[in-house]
């Protein structure tokens, strides 16, 4: 099920033609990349007889939020295997209790053998689960935005535009290997680029080229990955999930503003980073698109932090 997420320009004095593609707007528990790449993983899982889906992420995983609502939608069992480090209380952690997801928290470098130990003890248990690794990640994922990036495509043939120059949050991968995989196969000259809301380099670019290289299984040479591939880690503050009140500035600005709701550990960084990205660079007068990734719950967890 896809759903073509409407591209709309900011009333912006500093930046003449800045848009922004609102996948916040995908019509199901409250939308966002997460949800994209989520209908096609459940598409998969529907063709199957699995009774549980298994995945990992944190308390602010919209992710997360997103499966446990799909699973509970078909019935199915869900479990979520997360990091103690990040399991604070967010409205997005409470709709996956809602949702009745069952919640797994271990120190971080226990997750990996955690979510071994659960597919193992429910296999045994005669049951079926279906993996998913955080954030979407894997093909699938990745598919989901090659087929997001050929609705960016056809908004251009539309509208007679020509983007310069794409940005969006990149955390697990996936979304950016995915743009970065339609551009290549499109063949259009541009610059695509991932604004980190936590890896740092060359890990955080590593993991976005594997995810690409994966995809395209040598139907590219690795020069052209290589070149295509912009990860920044210049903006990710301090790591993931972490406030600061230059994002706080950015969430309020954009909803006076635009209208727009954006998130700390998200979008607002992102929204934040490409800004100053722009201004370095002098580029201000580019045809400019932002991927709002989503994260709506995420944004009420700011709203007690906003002056009055």
């Amino acid at each position: 099920m896809a759903y073509m997420t409407p591209i709309c320009k900011l009333n912006s004095d500093e930046f003449k033609s800045l848009y922004v593609k609102r996948e916040d707007m995908i019509p199901y528990s409250f939308g966002g990349n997460k949800a994209r790449k989520a209908f096609l993983f459940f598409e998969d899982i529907d063709k199957g007889d699995y009774d549980y889906v298994v995945t990992y992420g944190s308390s602010h995983s919209n992710h997360c939020r997103v499966v446990a609502n799909m699973a509970a939608e078909r019935g199915m069992k869900c479990v979520i295997i997360g990091p103690q480090e990040v399991s604070d209380s967010t409205y997005n952690s409470r709709m996956m209790e809602l949702f009745g997801a069952e919640i797994i928290t271990v120190p971080v470098n226990d997750v990996s053998a955690t979510i071994d130990s659960k597919m193992q003890e429910l296999t045994d248990y005669g049951h079926k689960p279906y993996f998913i690794m955080g954030g979407g990640h894997g093909n699938i994922g990745t598919q989901a935005y090659v087929e997001c990036y050929d609705e960016i495509i056809e908004f251009e043939k539309e509208n007679k535009i020509h983007f310069d120059y794409i940005f969006f949050a990149s955390g697990t991968g996936t979304t950016q290997a995915g743009l970065v995989c339609g551009q290549l196969i499109h063949g259009d000259d541009r610059k695509i680029i991932g604004i980190s809301i936590a890896r740092k380099n060359p890990r955080g670019r590593d993991v976005v080229i594997d995810s690409i290289r994966d995809y395209l299984n040598g139907e590219y040479s690795e020069g052209e990955i290589q070149d295509k591939t912009i990860f920044l880690d210049d903006y990710t503050g301090d790591g993931y999930g972490v406030d600061s009140t230059e994002i706080q500035g950015t969430i309020e600005k954009s909803l006076v503003m635009y209208g727009m709701p954006l998130d700390s550990t998200y979008t607002g960084k992102a929204f934040l980073g490409m800004e100053k990205y722009i201004r370095q660079n002098s580029i201000a007068d580019k045809n400019i698109l932002f991927i709002h990734t989503g994260g709506t719950p995420l944004f009420f967890d700011e709203l007690n932090k906003m002056r009055r």
